[in-house]
């Protein structure tokens, strides 16, 4: 039988040649055709293949999607539909800024309550599924690539640096990690933007399904921004 699915984490013709050896490994499959400019891969074998027996034999960076390429629906939300969680997320942040901070205005006070209420409702999304987070992080984040612990750490840092710009405890060091590990996923988000590769964005986790966009540049950026201010102004 022919089944064909998605696949996710190619970004060269050597991936191609990886994911096809990998999938030969495969019991019952007799045949494997990898595209890497469709994102998908296409299976001849003598029975139905789970996509769970597939990820098995592929490396954390090549994930096949869970419903087969003929069953996904074929009008795809546009891309302001799907970020839609985000925006409403960013609106309630600056609402609750404001609330705390309505009778002084935007101060470096505003600021260190944004960003500490930032991390903490990031974090909790990705603690919805802290199992599935880190290898969808590691598909962007140097960091989280190498040192894969890093990725099932990061939630509890993100929670961590919340706690200290909203309590104003070390803030010059919560705001000077912030710099570094903004930095390092900016670096990553970056990369995969440039090579437009079409990845699941794990800013709010995987909990809720976001396309990897200009958007999550945008968020890092702003925060990253905030801390230089809060630091060298």
């Amino acid at each position: 039988m022919n089944q064909k699915f998605t696949l996710t984490g190619m970004n060269c013709k050597s991936c191609e040649a990886k994911v096809s050896d990998y999938l030969k490994t495969v019991p019952h499959v007799s045949a494997v055709e990898v595209s890497l400019e469709n994102s998908e891969v296409s299976l001849i074998s003598s029975k139905a293949i789970d996509v769970e027996i597939l990820n098995q034999v592929l490396p954390q960076k090549y994930r096949v999607q869970n419903q087969p390429i003929a069953q996904i629906t074929p009008q795809t939300p546009s891309k302001m539909r799907q970020l839609q969680p985000l925006f409403l997320l960013f609106f309630y942040l600056i609402c609750a800024t404001f609330a705390l901070n309505y009778e002084t205005g935007v101060t470096a006070a505003a600021m260190l309550d944004f960003m500490g209420l930032f991390y903490i409702a990031f974090a909790f999304f990705k603690l919805l599924d802290l199992k599935g987070f880190p290898p969808s992080f590691s598909m962007y984040d140097p960091l989280a690539k190498r040192i894969p612990i890093y990725g099932w750490v990061y939630p509890f840092l993100e929670t961590l640096l919340g706690i200290m710009l909203l309590t104003r405890w070390q803030t010059t060091i919560a705001l000077w990690a912030t710099l570094v590990v903004l930095g390092i996923t900016t670096i990553g988000v970056a990369k995969t933007l440039m090579n437009k590769q079409k990845i699941k964005c794990a800013c709010l986790g995987t909990a809720l399904k976001l396309p990897m966009t200009e958007a999550t540049l945008i968020e890092n950026t702003l925060m990253i921004a905030m801390a230089l201010f809060m630091l060298f102004a």
